[in-house]
């Protein structure tokens, strides 16, 4: 509810200051405010130009692929790229499974599905080379203990698969645990 406005004849209390008149000023104005449109338009180069700047630090500062940190980072520069690298490019790689005879059964008990595994195969000159690095275990059939060597299912690229399937008809394999 608003409050009556006081009357002119209303006793003035002793802790009023007296009434002063307000002195003439001249409106305040926001410099530019309205000219900023045209002068932005007049000077179209500057502003394209600053844009691209501001872009341009923005494109840096998130880094390529917005994840690996800014190209102007410190240690950006140790860091090798997909870009600088043609050899670390990611490509889709058709992965097959390829069941494979280890010599040793009792190697094989010890594998999981999921395990990582080196496959070696030795040649009776008592050479080996590694066939498959790293390749993965998805299947360990049941090992029969009165059986030579023991069968294993490991998930490898098409091209390893078929080294494999090489080694394994002129070695003997063996496994490694990675």
């Amino acid at each position: 509810m608003l409050a009556d406005p006081p009357d002119a004849d209303a006793p003035v209390r002793a802790d009023t200051p007296p009434t002063c008149s307000v002195p003439h000023f001249a409106p305040v104005r926001v410099r530019g405010g309205r000219h900023q449109l045209r002068r932005l338009v007049r000077h179209r180069r500057r502003a394209v130009a600053m844009g691209l700047a501001v872009t341009a630090a923005a494109l840096v500062a998130t880094g390529p692929g917005g994840s690996e940190g800014a190209r102007g980072h410190p240690d950006a520069a140790r860091r090798p790229t997909a870009a600088a690298d043609p050899g670390r490019e990611r490509r889709a790689v058709e992965m097959v499974t390829a069941p494979v005879r280890i010599a040793d059964g009792a190697t094989v008990r010890m594998l999981r599905p999921g395990a990582r595994v080196d496959v070696i195969a030795a040649d009776g000159g008592g050479g080996a080379k590694v066939v498959a690095a790293g390749a993965r275990v998805t299947r360990v059939p049941d090992v029969d203990p009165t059986e030579n060597g023991a069968l294993v299912v490991l998930s490898v690229p098409r091209t390893t698969a078929a080294r494999l399937a090489g080694a394994g008809a002129t070695s003997r394999l063996a496994v490694t645990l990675c």
